[in-house]
């Protein structure tokens, strides 16, 4: 059986941290209202989508030992693409000299998990080392005028490098989704800034991810008390605190870094992943539950055995 694991990871973050305190003084809010309402702290502004890829994926290749041209297909998961044509993945490609295939997938928020299990598959069926991004800078088409938009989101990437394995690989299920019917909750259109129904989206987001955490686990054979880290999608603290309790994953295994980060859509799970992996929390062995949802409305969910 063939199958395919992540051998390395990276990511890419602006220099320029805005604080609370800084939206404060241009803004009618405050720290407290803000970390009250969402968790935030601080977050990174400033880059383009695609230098954020290029140096994510950079550092994700090298710590796989791989180059570039080792590498058979890039996806890169994004909402804020540097332009309409080409694909924003054309330009990374180049950049890191990968020889293989590229191309951009915009499912908002749940992209990169998206993304992820699309790689999986390509993996099985023949490429033998595929590179997975998450890169965004939704500053770009945020109204810094809006206090309900501008104290949430923030720019940012992630990347991880996948390689064919013999063998069980670690991807042992996964449920995707979307309802177009709701795409008026959280949109941007050509030319304008983004906008979401908070309220709404609160309500069908804690939904989307515990039914696709669920679907996703007993197509693996397991339940929520097996996995030993949930890396959610950071769209809000009160939306990761609801959908944890409600699937019975305890704080502990939950990984939070939108108090750091804020929400930076398709690069928000693989930063999360990133930082469990830095701080020692996910090991080899260790059975991982990814989900996240977004604009669309769409939902993903995976589950890893971390290391196959």
């Amino acid at each position: 059986m063939r199958g395919a694991v992540v051998t390395g990871w990276g990511t890419a973050l602006p220099d320029k941290i805005v604080t609370n305190e800084d939206l404060s003084a241009r803004l009618n809010t405050s720290d407290s209202w803000i970390t009250e309402r969402t968790g935030i702290k601080e977050r990174r502004i400033g880059g383009t989508t695609s230098q954020l890829a290029i140096d994510a994926g950079q550092r994700a290749l090298e710590r796989a030992g791989r180059g570039g041209d080792e590498i058979d297909l890039l996806v890169l998961a994004t909402t804020t693409p540097d332009a309409l044509v080409p694909g924003t993945s054309a330009t990374v490609q180049d950049a890191l000299g990968v020889q293989g295939g590229a191309f951009d997938v915009n499912a908002a928020c749940s992209g990169f998990v998206y993304a992820l299990v699309a790689a999986h598959g390509l993996v099985l069926a023949g490429a033998e080392r595929a590179l997975v991004v998450g890169s965004e800078t939704l500053s770009r088409i945020t109204d810094w005028d809006d206090r309900s938009v501008a104290v949430l989101v923030g720019d940012g990437a992630g990347a991880v490098v996948l390689e064919a394995t013999d063998g069980p690989g670690q991807l042992l299920a996964w449920d995707l989704g979307a309802n177009g019917s709701l795409r008026h909750l959280l949109c941007c259109d050509h030319g304008g800034y983004l906008y979401m129904n908070g309220k709404e989206i609160f309500r069908h987001a804690v939904h989307a991810v515990v039914s696709s955490s669920l679907k996703a686990l007993d197509r693996a054979g397991l339940s929520a008390t097996d996995i030993d880290l949930f890396v959610p999608h950071q769209a809000n603290t009160r939306i990761i605190t609801a959908a944890s309790q409600r699937l019975g994953i305890p704080p502990e295994r939950c990984v939070v870094t939108i108090d750091r980060y804020g929400n930076t859509s398709s690069a928000s799970i693989p930063l999360a992943l990133v930082d469990a992996l830095d701080t020692g929390r996910l090991r080899p062995g260790g059975l991982v539950l990814l989900s996240g949802f977004g604009g669309g409305m769409t939902w993903a969910s995976a589950v890893l055995r971390w290391g196959g």
